[in-house]
C-alpha cells in the first residue's frame, strides 16, 4: 500500500502522551517464544498500568532473531495484546529486511512501526540515510517512527535528518534514547508536528511537562508502579517531582548488570514465569 492509504498521524495518536513498554521477548529454555509466558506478561504489563507494548525494540534482542523469528514473535505479542497498542521495531541493517518486516508489521495490525538506521556503517551520509528511510516511509501502512540510540547504533536520528524528512504524511515521531535533556526538550520544541518519545526513564516528567509524547522504556517492565506513578501525576495535574524522583532511584537499581537477563530475571520475582535470554546473552 502507498503512504496515501496509510492512517493519518491523529488517527494513531488515540491517547498520547503514553507509557510505552520496550517489552522483553519472553523464551523458553530452549530459548524459543513461549506463547503462555508472553500471555502472561502482556496481561502483567496491562493490569500495571502500561498503555502499549514496542515488540522487538533493543530489550526485546530484535538482533538476535531472524527475520522469520521476528515476524513470529511480533504475530504471538498482536495475538494476545489484549488491551495493550502494539509498535513493531523492524529496523535491519538493510533496507529489503527492513521493508520486509514493516510491511509484515502493517499487514498484521501494529498500531505503528519504530524503525532503526542502518547499523553497520557508522559514518553514513546524510543523503544515504535519507535515501534509506524514504523507500520505509513511502511503503508503510502505518505510521512510522526513527529509533535515536546511537550508543548501540552507532547511527544518530539528528535535527538535519528529520528536518528532511519531516514533511512526510507517514513520519509520525521519535523515539530519542541517547539526548540530554536540552537536546530532547529541542527535539520538542522544533518538530511541534512530530511525537517525541524518550526512551530514558531519568527525562519521563521533562518529556510530558514540555509537551513530548510520553516514553518507551526498557526497565518499565522491572519498575512498572514507578512509572505509572509519573503518569498519573500528570495525567491529574499534580507535580511530578516526587514520582519522578522515586523512578530515577528505583531505575539506578541495574546499574552494573547485565540488562536484558538482569530484567528478565527480576520479573521472574513478581509472579511471572522466568525467562531466557538469546545469545550473546548468558
Amino acid at each position: 500500500m502507498t503512504a496515501a492509504a496509510a492512517p493519518s498521524r491523529k488517527d494513531a495518536a488515540q491517547a498520547d502522551p503514553r507509557f510505552w513498554l520496550a517489552a522483553l521477548t519472553m523464551l523458553n529454555k530452549q530459548r524459543q517464544p513461549d506463547e503462555a509466558q508472553i500471555k502472561d506478561y502482556l496481561a502483567y504489563l496491562a493490569d500495571g498500568g502500561a498503555d502499549g507494548a514496542l515488540v522487538l525494540g533493543t530489550t526485546g534482542e530484535f538482533s538476535s532473531f531472524s527475520v522469520r523469528e521476528r515476524k513470529r514473535i511480533l504475530e504471538l505479542y498482536l495475538k494476545h495484546r489484549g488491551k495493550l497498542a502494539i509498535m513493531g521495531q523492524v529496523g535491519c541493517a538493510n533496507l529489503p529486511e527492513t521493508l520486509e518486516l514493516a510491511e509484515h508489521a502493517g499487514a498484521s495490525g501494529v498500531e505503528s512501526i519504530l524503525v532503526l538506521p542502518p547499523f553497520y556503517f557508522k559514518s553514513v551520509t546524510l543523503d544515504g540515510l535519507e535515501q534509506f528511510f524514504k523507500p520505509v516511509l513511502d511503503q508503510s501502512r502505518v505510521p512510522v517512527l526513527l529509533y535515536n540510540i546511537p550508543q548501540m547504533s552507532g547511527v544518530a536520528i539528528t535535527p538535519e535528518l528529520l528536518k528532511r524528512l519531516s514533511g512526510h504524511p507517514n513520519l509520525y515521531g521519535i523515539k530519542d534514547s541517547f539526548s540530554k535533556a536540552d537536546a530532547m526538550t529541542a527535539f520538542v520544541r522544533d518538530f511541534p508536528k512530530l511525537k517525541v518519545i524518550t526512551g530514558l526513564p531519568t527525562l519521563l516528567a521533562l518529556n510530558l511537562k514540555e509537551g513530548g509524547a510520553g516514553i518507551i522504556t526498557g526497565n518499565g517492565s522491572v519498575f512498572l508502579k514507578e512509572t505509572t506513578a509519573v503518569f498519573e501525576a500528570f495525567r491529574q495535574g499534580k507535580d511530578m517531582t516526587s514520582a519522578q524522583n522515586k523512578l530515577t532511584e528505583a531505575s539506578g537499581l541495574l546499574g552494573g548488570y547485565d540488562g536484558i537477563p538482569a530484567m528478565k530475571y527480576m520479573i521472574s520475582h513478581m509472579g511471572l514465569k522466568e525467562s531466557y535470554p538469546r545469545t550473546p546473552f548468558a
